[in-house]
């Protein structure tokens, strides 16, 4: 198998049915960016609350992630509420922002601790033994690359609070919509290059070694991370 078919099945494997996510984070802040340059922020604010009440009302009429659609909806209410009750537009992001500040503060929490958040992820996406990711030949090529998640996020963070702080709407919207999902693919690529490279210089057990109580030299798990 080639190495971007392999890296491909990565993204399915820890994506699962998260695509059609994109569509309903992406979509609305598209909408306030049309709407504010057509006309003015306030339209752009109007243009995407009915952009999420839209993409709620399809999946539901389809009757696919009732949940996401409820909870999208109801977090775009809140994130147009929380806008109205500041009289400023900007506050409709405010949501999307604090989301990555969490993650960033996740990931350094889980390193304190020593239980790196990719590594978490990946359990939950494969389901590999969570043992197995904390091994001393194993754990650091999790650490690093949730270190490396912490940096990206934070960088991202820092620039649209940068955008809030001075006001300016339309590059806030541009950054969730360029700095949402394609940067988050770019990143689970590059992670999964590195974290693959990591663990071969680290040299520790593969699964299935590790599971057999193998002992060194091993093999090293050839594919997956």
């Amino acid at each position: 198998m080639s190495k971007f078919a392999e890296i491909g099945d990565a993204l399915k494997a820890v994506l699962g049915g998260r695509l059609s996510n994109i569509l309903d984070v992406s979509l609305p802040p598209l909408f306030f960016l049309f709407g504010d340059w057509l006309c003015c922020t306030d339209l752009g604010l109007q243009l995407a609350l009915l952009a999420s009440v839209f993409v709620a009302l399809v999946r539901l009429w389809r009757q696919e992630a009732v949940w996401a659609a409820l909870g999208g909806l109801g977090l775009a209410g809140f994130a147009g509420l929380l806008a109205l009750w500041q009289a400023n537009s900007q506050a409709y992001f405010l949501p999307g922002m604090l989301s990555g500040i969490i993650t960033v503060f996740l990931c350094l929490l889980s390193l304190v601790l020593r239980r790196p958040l990719v590594a978490w992820t990946s359990y939950l996406a494969r389901r590999w033994p969570l043992a197995w990711h904390w091994h001393p030949r194993v754990r650091p090529a999790y650490a690093e690359v949730t270190a490396g998640w912490a940096l990206v996020f934070g960088l991202r963070s820092a620039l649209q609070y940068q955008f809030f702080a001075s006001g300016q709407s339309s590059a806030l919207a541009l950054s969730q919509v360029a700095l949402g999902w394609p940067l988050i693919l770019v990143l689970l690529v590059a992670s999964y290059a590195y974290g693959q490279w990591r663990l071969r210089r680290l040299a520790g057990p593969s699964i299935a070694e590790f599971e057999a109580g193998k002992q060194p030299p091993w093999e090293g798990q050839q594919r997956g991370f």
